[in-house]
């Protein structure tokens, strides 16, 4: 009793500090605010515009509104990114109640594309010097540029936007406008000259004194900056939003969709085994939710899963390679057209650069297939070649193809060769065949079985021997 007891000690002692943890964390994230004048939140943007970045904005506006801060300062730095994202990035900054400022830095960063709307959006518009702002033109999701009915679309509904956006914050309608019509890009002294920005600063202190004691028209009304000397906090992306950034890379959304598929496929070779049935569902989820953030095609995805369907096939039937041979080709055109803009594509992003999966990438997965499908091609022709040899050998119980004939399966004996959870491998002879239990229930390696029934290239198996003889049933 006494080592039952310690362990449940143990245990609630800690669930309690799980507890602790939890209530001490919740008063971190809601300790008070520090007085109106005193905050500037700062979030560095970097990279391309998607759903993510999105997201991490609207979270960052949020806090400062709550936090009730002088200033948002969002550093930006990005060539582009996806159209739909950059809307929803617009809406934030023009419904924002606490002030925003946009500062394109440090010198030599860009405001791309998506960029460029961003910045205009943005109650404060600010560059370094050496940095720059436009070249907005929509483009496909492959970097290319789309035809010209669907252009013109795009393009003026890109233009239109930009305009109501310059008209909103009193910027330069017509400069900005030609960022879009003809790819226009501005100096960050250029930029100044022409009214798109505010004012160029050479980091966020020189930005802070910049903008001290200035008037700001927020959706909550005008408030005054009082900036100068306030406590600057900086804003970072959650382990979360990292995490769905990362796997939204092409390459690894692949990846994911592959290796879920392959852990889908060996599931079927190895009924019951479970994990890679699990890793595979758990791989697939994450590679569906990386495409939520990338601008990809559904062609691309057909074709993945109908190399899945091949390659399962293969496992069923014993194709002897043609149906792997297929799903090999399937899996390869899925990962050309998975991010590209052929057959109408996703949502047209203003500029999201590579966006496709790596030659690399693809061969090495291809080659994965190939080997398995390699193997179960090599394993099923050997089968049939030991069908004939015996068929030779014994007097020729054999149908024309090598495959022993159904009528002189039933009653043989074998041995269990994969676990049947019901299905599995058994072997009779020379020959290799995919097997299920009579009765439904497991039989593990190296149990003698016998023949009942043949569908195809599926036997059906008996346990030779009582049930409570074989190890791990009841």
């Amino acid at each position: 009793m006494a080592p039952s007891r310690f362990k449940r000690l143990a245990i609630a002692a800690v669930c309690l500090a799980l507890i602790c943890l939890g209530v001490s964390g919740i008063a971190v994230n809601h300790s008070p605010a520090r007085a109106q004048g005193e905050t500037v939140f700062r979030l560095r943007i970097e990279e391309t515009i998607n759903p993510v970045k999105a997201r991490v904005i609207a979270r960052a506006v949020a806090r400062a509104v709550a936090a009730d801060a002088q200033l948002l300062v969002i550093e930006l730095d990005t060539p582009g990114g996806l159209y739909g994202s950059t809307r929803e990035i617009v809406e934030t900054l023009l419904e924002a109640k606490a002030p925003v400022a946009v500062f394109v830095s440090p010198r030599g960063a860009q405001a791309g594309s998506a960029g460029t709307f961003i910045t205009a959006a943005a109650h404060i518009a600010a560059m370094a010097p050496g940095s720059n702002i436009g070249a907005a033109t929509p483009v496909s999701g492959s970097g290319e540029d789309i035809g010209e009915t669907l252009a013109s679309k795009v393009t003026n509904d890109a233009a239109a936007l930009i305009r109501a956006i310059a008209d909103e914050r009193g910027r330069n309608a017509d400069a900005l406008e030609q960022t879009v019509r003809t790819a226009a890009s501005y100096s960050a002294g250029e930029a100044l000259e022409s009214n798109i920005i505010d004012l160029i600063a050479d980091d966020l202190p020189d930005l802070l004194t910049a903008l001290d004691g200035r008037t700001v028209a927020t959706a909550a009304g005008e408030r005054t900056l009082q900036v100068a000397d306030s406590d600057v906090r900086e804003i970072k992306m959650q382990w979360r939003e990292r995490f769905v950034e990362f796997i939204s890379n092409p390459n690894i959304a692949f990846l994911l969709l592959s290796l879920g598929s392959i852990g889908l496929v060996f599931e079927m070779m190895t009924p019951g085994a479970i994990g890679p049935g699990v890793a595979g569902v758990i791989c697939l989820g994450l590679g569906f939710l990386a495409l939520g953030n990338l601008p990809f095609n559904w062609a691309g995805v057909a074709f993945i899963i109908l190399a899945v369907a091949l390659a399962a096939l293969e496992i069923l039937v014993s194709g002897f390679g043609a149906l792997g041979i297929g799903a090999v080709v399937s899996l390869i055109v899925g990962g050309v057209l998975l991010f590209g803009s052929f057959g109408g594509g996703g949502g047209i992003p203003t500029n999201f650069p590579e966006v496709s999966v790596s030659l690399w990438v693809l061969g090495g997965v291809g080659g994965v297939l190939a080997v398995g499908v390699g193997y179960l091609a090599y394993e099923a022709i050997m089968s049939r070649v030991g069908g004939r040899r015996a068929a030779t050998a014994g007097g020729g119980w054999a149908d024309s193809d090598g495959r022993s004939a159904a009528g002189h399966l039933i009653g043989q004996t074998g041995v269990v060769t994969s676990a049947l959870r019901p299905r599995g491998i058994v072997a009779l002879g020379n020959e290799t065949w995919s097997g299920i239990s009579s009765d439904g229930m497991q039989v593990p390696i190296g149990r003698r079985v016998r023949v009942v029934g043949v569908d195809g290239l599926l036997l059906t198996v008996e346990v030779i021997g009582a049930w409570e003889t074989v190890e791990g049933q009841e």
